[in-house]
């Protein structure tokens, strides 16, 4: 590509990208902490009330600080939508629309998380990485059936000869160093495919409008795309972008695939060398796979409801009369056309429009006059005199009206003090229920909020003689008074 021609396309992505619009944007850095803020970890769609509210409590925090933030987060919000860095979208289980991260968003956060936190320059599990790849798309691209079995004949030597080394006691553990930047390596892997999903969800989008302009604008009645529909081939499912993201869907919702994975990140955990990762990896280890799960299936859930909504499209009335509407307004442009140089816009017309609209009903009838009377008050006002209550009182009616969060976050502190981790049994061990199966209901609270919930797995809890099986969650850190 010449020197103009690649100028000319870095010009385009400048001004058309939303992540090189959100780092060129004049308070750049409010807006990074913000959205670092509201849309991390598993935050990935908010309710537009909501996010209005809670940017509101962002910008009187950032004022108080001296930030220069004079606009409304409705008037910010609106400007992060018209530049592309957020994506606004009617919700599905609400009448409210929500608000989430665009790919360019995803991608300029990502930069930003490299340059406060940059990787090392080379590191052996990248490279390994690398060859592996390598050595595997040469292996499967190879037609060659002689050069194929001799490479498996090599693997099957080197397999043999690792397992005589490892009856005869002679192996080699990966040093923890070494074993925390391959845990270090696998999560910045991870980190990448939300944005990955973005993109695979905008490209779909496209496709999907870019389907049905092609089907209206075609007259032909036995266009391809229209024989295809009918003869129920998945139009979305088949481009390349379904392709693809089908390939990764299936490979992870796999059974045997996905216990094999929960085990394997079990016993990366137990390993000796886990004790030098922080509680966000060790979170971020165990969170994976549900994770991955639930984007993919959100992903599948809306190309499957694309695919459903254009075949209903075309076997509907919706498509013929679309293309009658597209004919009648080309017909009305061509019109205009021919006769604009003949007629000026400007030109005075002696013809009076009438214009539709709706008078105001008004009937005396409907009136009603204001009677004050209304608003007296008939009856005696009664005094009532206070009396007096004792602190003991109050404190006690307290604890029965409303749960003590203060002291079940004390008490999971304490034990994570103790023993590194708690789940909400062990807090009750050590802790018994004082206010009884309101502490309980409140610890669950906290385990949602702050613990690792570990979907399928329960355990059973006590207070005041009573036992229940709840869900376990895995306080794994203290939890912030």
């Amino acid at each position: 590509m010449s020197l103009v021609r690649r100028a000319l396309a870095h010009q385009r992505i400048a001004t058309t990208n939303a992540a090189l619009a959100l780092l060129r944007a004049q308070n750049a850095p409010v807006v990074l902490a913000i959205l670092e803020q509201r849309f991390t970890g598993e935050q990935r769609q908010i309710p537009a009330p909501e996010l209005f509210e809670q940017i509101t409590e962002d910008l009187e925090e950032l004022r108080s600080e001296g930030f220069d933030l004079p606009r409304t987060a409705q008037d910010y919000i609106a400007d992060w939508r018209r530049a592309g860095i957020l994506i606004r979208r009617p919700s599905t289980e609400a009448r409210e629309e929500t608000f989430e991260l665009s790919p360019g968003a995803l991608a300029a956060l990502q930069f930003i998380d490299a340059l406060h936190t940059p990787r090392r320059t080379v590191t052996e599990s990248r490279l390994a990485t690398i060859q592996s790849m390598i050595a595997q798309l040469v292996a499967e691209t190879d037609p060659d059936i002689t050069s194929r079995l001799a490479n498996l004949e090599a693997e099957k030597a080197r397999i043999e000869d690792q397992m005589q080394r490892l009856s005869a006691g002679d192996f080699d553990v990966l040093d923890p160093e070494r074993a925390t930047e391959r845990v270090d390596e696998i999560l910045n892997l991870v980190t990448e495919v939300p944005s990955d999903f973005a993109r695979v969800r905008q490209e779909i989008e496209g496709l999907n409008h870019d389907l049905r302009e092609k089907l209206i604008d075609s007259d032909d009645s036995r266009s391809e795309v229209l024989e295809d529909i009918f003869r129920g081939v998945d139009i979305l499912a088949d481009s390349d972008a379904g392709r693809s993201f089908y390939g990764f869907y299936q490979l992870l919702l796999d059974p045997e695939r996905g216990l094999e994975f929960e085990d394997a990140v079990r016993t990366i955990t137990e390993r000796d060398f886990a004790a030098q990762l922080t509680p966000a990896q060790l979170r971020a280890l165990r969170r994976m796979l549900p994770l991955l799960q639930d984007r993919s299936t959100e992903v599948h859930q809306i190309l499957t409801s694309f695919s459903r909504s254009l075949r209903r499209f075309v076997q509907t009335q919706r498509l013929a009369e679309e293309r009658r509407l597209n004919r009648e307004l080309r017909a009305a442009l061509k019109e205009a056309m021919q006769i604009s140089d003949i007629i000026r816009p400007t030109d005075e017309y002696d013809v009076a429009l009438q214009m539709s609209r709706l008078d105001q009903i008004a009937s005396v009838s409907a009136l009603r006059l204001n009677n004050p009377g209304d608003y007296r008050v008939a009856e005696i006002t009664e005094t009532n005199h206070t009396g007096v209550v004792s602190l003991a009182e109050i404190q006690h009616l307290a604890r029965t009206m409303d749960i003590d969060m203060h002291e079940l976050e004390s008490n999971v502190n304490t034990v994570i003090g103790d023993h590194g981790t708690a789940s909400i049994a062990e807090v009750l061990e050590h802790f018994p229920a004082t206010q009884g199966i309101a502490s309980v209901v409140g610890l669950i609270v906290l385990g949602q909020e702050h613990g690792t919930w570990y979907r399928g797995n329960t355990e059973t809890v006590c207070w005041d003689d009573r036992n229940a099986h709840i869900d376990l969650f895995i306080f794994d850190e203290r939890i912030v008074q």
